[in-house]
């Protein structure tokens, strides 16, 4: 089968080291290796990280001056007295959508390439995938991996938020199927378009059980991290957000860290609070055992995954926990017991008991014990390990994507109208 995959999310670069980046090209990896021919079409290349097989279409627009006057014209846009620069992204992204449909039919139409399947990530401002479908006359399956103009507004502030939520509603209504990575955005879709809930299938997401499964590069990791023999090594792997927990992990650490010597902990990865978590460990009593590593490329993180004992979800409270975590599903596929809060998905991707540990979302000594539990029993440890990574086999990135090929086979193009 042909499918042309499109990512027009400009602040998703393809090789870049975001989950997001993550999950283009392992979805991508594993439609070629099940024979399937993959174009992608992008907006953002990026570097960092290897390509995934298969043809990669860039489609960047630079500056084009005076355009932006012309999507604000379209919606009736009175801009003045709009906050720039928030403004002035918008625009922009209204000026990409505008452009990038006759520039891909261009390219489309040199290659005189044909699609089987069209299968998008949703973006914010994007419904020009609509429009390509409708041209090609494909089933469009799209991709929703969060409720982008909610999340928009809550934490970066949205402007043109009348402007987000209909071109939103038109890129679902505008789809054949919708994936939707947990039953959180599947109510979001739902409620926010209308579409039949047939329409709509949960697909978490997906991991490369091979390459997490090999255990290769612990000691390596372990060496160069200074950690004995005896050390129970505790690991964090993802974006130092603030709901992503990483000042909680550090102060349940300080607390364990107090009675349980050989505890040690790492952090990897980088973000806004990256710089007042170093700060804080500088001053820390166990600064000697906290490690703050930054960025690693994606081929690195099964070392990692591999040189820690127990991984660490620490996740903080929220009212609509819509995330599918890909860390959570690499540390089950490496083997390693995860404790993570009781929250949306995690509930489902952790068996409580058998492949790690659950406690109360924002309970500093109820994510502690659980930790120190594992420490303290290597057995409990090791076994939980066997199952966490028998429980990720189900969930690798090829029967994700067998799973969108049947989909896209019982699913009818849908028209532009």
């Amino acid at each position: 089968m042909r499918i042309l995959y499109l990512n027009f999310d400009r602040g998703i670069a393809v090789l870049g080291d975001k989950g997001a980046s993550v999950h283009v090209r392992e979805f991508t990896a594993a439609a070629a290796q099940l024979g399937h021919e993959v174009l992608l079409a992008c907006a953002r290349l990026g570097s960092g990280n290897v390509a995934p097989p298969g043809e990669i279409l860039e489609l960047a627009l630079g500056s084009v001056p005076g355009r932006s006057a012309s999507p604000a014209a379209a919606c009736g846009l009175d801009t003045r007295n709009q906050r720039r620069p928030l403004i002035d992204q918008e625009l922009s992204k209204l000026v990409y959508d505008e452009w990038v449909d006759d520039h891909l039919a261009a390219e489309l139409a040199a290659r005189a390439y044909r699609p089987h399947l069209i299968y998008e990530r949703h973006a914010l401002f994007s419904t020009a995938g609509v429009r390509v479908a409708a041209r090609l006359g494909c089933p469009r399956i799209l991709e929703v991996n969060a409720p982008l103009a909610e999340e928009q507004k809550r934490f970066r502030g949205l402007s043109l938020e009348s402007v987000a939520q209909r071109m939103e509603v038109e890129s679902f209504r505008g789809a054949a199927a919708i994936v939707a990575v947990s039953e959180q955005v599947r109510s979001y879709i739902r409620g926010m378009s209308g579409v039949a809930p047939e329409r709509i299938h949960v697909l978490p997401n997906g991991v490369d059980v091979e390459r997490f499964a090999c255990s290769r590069g612990r000691e390596e990791v372990r060496k160069r991290l200074g950690y004995g023999a005896g050390d129970s090594a505790i690991g964090f792997i993802g974006s130092f957000k603030p709901w992503h927990g990483t000042s909680f992990l550090l102060e349940v650490f300080e607390d364990l860290a107090a009675v349980r010597p050989g505890a040690r902990l790492f952090a990897v990865g980088d973000g806004p609070e990256r710089g007042k978590l170093c700060a804080r460990v500088g001053g820390s009593a166990f600064r000697d055992r906290v490690s703050l590593p930054g960025r690693a490329p994606h081929a690195e993180i099964p070392s990692w995954v591999a040189a820690a004992d127990i991984m660490v979800a620490p996740y903080q409270p929220m009212d609509n926990f819509y995330f599918s975590p890909l860390k959570v599903l690499e540390a089950l596929a490496g083997g390693r017991p995860v404790v993570a809060p009781r929250l949306g998905q995690l509930v489902e991707l952790i068996e409580h008991g058998r492949t790690g540990l659950l406690y109360t979302p924002g309970d500093a000594a109820a994510c502690r014990d659980a930790i120190i539990s594992l420490i303290d029993d290597p057995a409990m440890r090791r076994g939980m390990g066997v199952a966490a990574r028998c429980a990720a086999a189900g969930q690798s990135w090829q029967n994700i994507v067998r799973r969108v090929v049947e989909i896209a086979e019982a699913a009818p193009a849908r028209s532009a109208a």
